[in-house]
């Protein structure tokens, strides 16, 4: 049966989303207390939640254990809320058990979940209905090619991916390239926008910079991605390109993360980007799995606040 999320479910929900995110990155797990922070606000999405008027988690469960669980957001109308956000739901996270011969009810039970899903959905009346699989934790985000059970499900409802692809890359720290002096070009650490900035200057002016973020960890959620960092930017002035001014940038950034005690540096970059793609894994990056971003009901009638007709009974609160 589907019932509202109850604090007593909270560390069987969180061992599904550890699941789940152990599938995507290694060496990276969430607290109790991260899951339940997640399901009161997400801080991290500091333009988009204050666009949240109700949040609601519901959670499968199979002889007294917790099988599945979804975390719903419901936007604002109001104008100040953003154009593709106005007005919508989403299921911003949805976590279950794969279909397993041992447990063939597994997938059963998601898909009594689902229902109950888009049945809150459809009372919300929103006038548009989205999905992801954005678990609070880091490089977690769309819907990973790793997760393929999560895919069927969203698919069986009548969601279609209508969004891009991202890569998701992975390094150690060790197998980066070392600093090493270049005639005519100073490297410059500052503060940049997605966290500690190296430009690389030359005759006074920049030639690309990148950017590294190593607080993905917030302390009061306790986090274990102790280690990891991640490229927040990195840019190359195009008269720059094929010169080795990208391997001397990551040189210079995993200096100051040897420094950080950091291991690992994960990357994102857009399925497009095949350029950029073969400059990292030259430089020592493996990819870990991609990701499809921007998921959309479709309903097989028009109507925002439809939900597809699935047999069934659940409960919902």
């Amino acid at each position: 049966m589907c019932v509202p999320f109850r604090r007593a479910d909270r560390d069987q929900l969180t061992d599904l989303v550890n699941t789940h995110v152990a599938a995507v990155v290694p060496g990276v797990s969430v607290s109790v207390n991260t899951v339940l922070s997640d399901l009161e606000r997400q801080p991290e999405g500091f333009i988009t939640d204050p666009w949240v008027s109700e949040r609601v988690t519901l959670v499968a469960e199979q002889r007294g254990s917790v099988v599945a669980g979804a975390h719903l957001l419901r936007c604002r109308p109001g104008p100040e809320v953003g154009e593709s956000y106005r007005d919508s739901g989403e299921i911003n996270w949805f976590v279950c058990r794969p279909p397993a011969s041992f447990r063939p009810d597994a997938l059963d039970a998601a898909e009594l979940l689902t229902r109950a899903c888009l049945a809150r959905l459809a009372r919300w009346k929103v006038r548009r209905v989205h999905a992801d699989g954005a678990l609070p934790a880091p490089v977690v985000y769309g819907l990973p090619r790793t997760w393929p059970h999560i895919r069927a499900v969203y698919e069986a409802a009548g969601f279609r991916h209508v969004g891009d692809t991202e890569v998701i890359l992975l390094a150690r720290v060790a197998d980066l390239p070392h600093p090493e002096p270049v005639r005519g070009v100073t490297f410059r650490r500052t503060v940049g926008e997605c966290g500690t900035r190296f430009t690389a200057c030359a005759d006074g002016r920049a030639l690309g910079f990148i950017e590294v973020d190593t607080a993905l960890a917030r302390p009061e959620r306790h986090l274990r991605a102790d280690g990891l960092a991640d490229i927040g930017d990195l840019h190359i002035d195009p008269a720059a390109l094929g010169t080795g001014l990208e391997h001397r940038l990551l040189a210079h950034a995993a200096g100051w993360l040897r420094l950080c005690g950091a291991d690992r540096l994960a990357a994102h970059l857009g399925e497009e980007e095949t350029e950029m793609h073969g400059l990292l894994t030259g430089a020592g990056f493996i990819e870990l799995t991609r990701t499809d971003r921007g998921w959309e009901l479709r309903p097989a009638r028009p109507g925002p606040a439809e939900a597809p007709q699935i047999p069934g009974r659940y409960r919902s609160g």
